[in-house]
């Protein structure tokens, strides 16, 4: 600490009032524990709380933290940039965030031009998606799922398919198709009466012509619920038939998270048109991007579009040494073997727990959802609730998600380990028989 240091109060009790005496209302709903908790350190997959207790992050702090947290090839690129320049304005060339844009594209599928925009979040991707989308085709209507999540403003919350995450005032112009959820979806397993619905939707809720449809690879918030084998290419072309883009969001998905492909949508073969990326990208940094073809993105050009932070060198260092971090350390792969250990071991605990109703994932995108009724899939909060408390007693750190809070989503580091799942594992398993006992099963 130099003499010029601003003092960090590190009591908790000082912590939580000067929150509930500045902290606005709007920020007050996403604390999820009962007691909260303040972190104090980060290292690859492990926290350290502000009394030095160990937790295993499962969160992977909102799907932030992609190649570990405090990785020192991150903070050595960042420091070194922020030393130098912190901050460059997109008005003004740097080299920084064009080698990224560049690495960005050089990850897309092949055989197309590919345009990279930085902005500063994935909401704002987002947002920058729809306007190119509506710009390009000329249309004003999206399609989106039902139980998607997409991001906190406006335009996003127009296209997040979960009411606990929309607000009044939202723009319109968006028609929700349900999600091919294969556990809980309202035609059941399958994907055709999924892509029937598409085509139902467009002749119904719009003018017939698109400008298209927003798609997770796997929801993230919605429970994590991947895409069947299929739906993303049928759903690509029934909205290309009716004048429409496919968009890819793969903020959750996306840098080799699901293991067998470095961006969710590769699982089923099929080349968006425009691609919303963020969280992992900066490990923590701020940062998001579209990348989309490039005659997608050139009507752009005709009206002023600038992100102030979008092209934020420091971030943008960040950024390149996360790409080369996983391409080095093989974290993708390690997403697919570690990740499917979990999901084995997951499978077992389901048969051990009768609160456990499925499980599901890819690689490191993984859930358990609660049910009281396995029968009838009766999704149960209080369960989950529990569940994820006595978790955070035995030292791992998950999130509640799904449109009934019903799930327990895990979406961890990259570099989690084969070690660190059977500790989890163990103690998801005490976790889940606290809870039994608890509701009283």
């Amino acid at each position: 600490m130099t003499d010029h240091a601003l003092p960090t109060d590190w009591d908790f009790d000082a912590t939580a009032a000067r929150r509930d005496r500045y902290y606005a209302a709007s920020l007050t709903r996403f604390t999820p524990f009962r007691d909260p908790i303040v972190f104090r350190k980060g290292q690859g997959q492990y926290l350290w709380d502000a009394h030095g207790r160990k937790y295993t992050d499962m969160l992977g702090m909102n799907v932030c933290i992609s190649v570990g947290h405090s990785h020192p090839r991150v903070v050595a690129a960042a420091m070194e940039q922020a030393q130098t320049l912190t901050h460059c304005t997109t008005m003004f060339y740097h080299p920084t965030p064009a080698h990224l844009a560049e690495e960005l594209a050089a990850t897309m599928p092949p055989g197309h031009d590919w345009v990279v925009h930085l902005t500063n979040s994935g909401a704002e991707a987002i947002d920058l998606a729809m306007t190119m989308a509506r710009t390009y085709t000329g249309n004003l209507d999206l399609l989106a799922l039902r139980t998607a999540y997409h991001g906190p403003t406006a335009a996003a919350q127009s296209i997040t398919g979960i009411a606990g995450w929309r607000h009044p005032g939202m723009p319109g112009n968006v028609a929700f198709v349900p999600e091919p959820n294969q556990y809980r979806g309202i035609f059941g397993p399958g994907t055709q009466p999924y892509l029937d619905e598409i085509d139902r939707t467009i002749a119904s809720a719009t003018p017939g012509q698109v400008a298209g449809i927003v798609v997770e690879s796997v929801q993230g918030y919605g429970g994590i619920i991947e895409m069947p084998p299929g739906y993303m290419s049928g759903a690509a072309e029934r909205v290309r038939a009716a004048g429409g883009l496919y968009i890819a969001d793969e903020v959750q998905s996306g840098f080799g998270r699901t293991g067998a492909h470095f961006w969710g949508f590769e699982a089923d073969a099929v080349v968006p048109d425009i691609v919303v990326m963020a969280k992992g990208l900066g490990n923590g940094f701020p940062i998001g991007a579209v990348v989309a073809k490039k005659h997608v993105a050139a009507p752009m050009a005709e009206r002023f579009m600038f992100h102030t932070y979008g092209a934020n060198p420091t971030s943008a260092a960040a950024a390149r040494s996360v790409l080369a971090i996983l391409r080095d350390e093989g974290l993708q792969d390690n997403a697919h073997t570690v990740g499917g250990a979990f999901l084995e071991r997951l499978h077992d605990l389901k048969d051990k727990h009768a609160i456990i109703g499925d499980v599901r994932g890819t690689g490191l995108m993984l859930a358990i959802e609660m049910v009281s009724d396995r029968d009838a899939k009766t999704p149960d909060n209080d369960a989950t609730t529990e569940v994820f408390e006595a978790s955070r007693e035995q030292g791992i750190i998950l999130s509640k998600s799904g449109p009934f809070q019903s799930c327990l989503r895990m979406v961890p580091p990259l570099c989690l380990s084969l070690e660190d799942v059977d500790h989890v594992v163990k103690g998801l398993d005490v976790a889940c028989q606290k809870a039994a006992d608890r509701i009283g099963r």
